[in-house]
């Protein structure tokens, strides 16, 4: 496949995909036609790079499908010189695009392969800093962060997280309830931490975030 292939599947995916799906914002549009997405995907998978589906990557992790990215991007209103937590880096997508909308990111990510592909990909880009360490553990040595990233589904968010979150801080991620993925936004205020759902959409499950089993007879 040549650049030029790369780049008519990328315009096929903002027009055909995002733009009808409320994912309208000028900016972010850019970043997305801007950011080569076949760069964080496996050389064996660049025919799927575009497609609206997850990508396997590998050891049971995947690239989120790049509508519920593109969405959460959108509700988080990413601006630039903010400081980003981003949990579930992968291969590095979510990363660059929030680079490339001038936000200082703090990619965290746990699988040894996926980190080396997101160094890769990644290299030179000085907005963003990749940790390695459990996905639920975050990076507190950022901490406070303006926006907490999550480029994935998790069964409860952990107090650890929140926690590194300024007050006023945002937050977006993808909440999976009785096998149904919801995209949500929320804020983290002086009183505690409040989230509400905006569309039921895919999203890949992130390890790490399982809700603690409950007793039942």
């Amino acid at each position: 496949m040549t650049e030029q292939t790369f780049k008519a599947m990328r315009r096929a995916m903002v027009e055909s995909q995002l733009r009808t799906s409320d994912v309208n914002d000028p900016v972010i549009l850019e970043a997305l036609l801007a950011e080569p997405r076949e760069l964080y995907v496996p050389q064996e998978r660049l025919s799927a790079a575009y497609i609206d589906r997850a990508v396997p990557l590998g050891n049971g992790r995947a690239l989120n499908p790049p509508l519920a990215t593109a969405r959460l991007l959108v509700e988080a209103a990413p601006r630039a010189g903010e400081k980003v937590l981003l949990i579930g880096a992968a291969t590095g997508y979510a990363a660059a695009l929030l680079a490339r909308l001038g936000c200082d990111v703090v990619a965290v990510e746990e699988d040894e392969a996926l980190l080396a592909h997101a160094k890769a990909a990644l290299k030179g880009n000085k907005n963003v800093r990749l940790e390695k360490g459990p996905l639920s553990a975050g990076w507190k040595k950022g901490a406070p962060y303006d926006l907490l990233f999550i480029d994935g589904a998790v069964e409860e968010l952990s107090e650890a997280l929140i926690a590194q979150l300024r007050v006023d801080g945002r937050a977006v991620f993808a909440r999976l309830e009785r096998g149904v993925t919801r995209l949500c936004v929320g804020t983290r205020t002086a009183g505690g931490f409040g989230a509400r759902a905006f569309v039921d959409w895919e999203a890949v499950p992130l390890p790490g975030f399982a809700r603690p089993k409950t007793f039942t007879f």
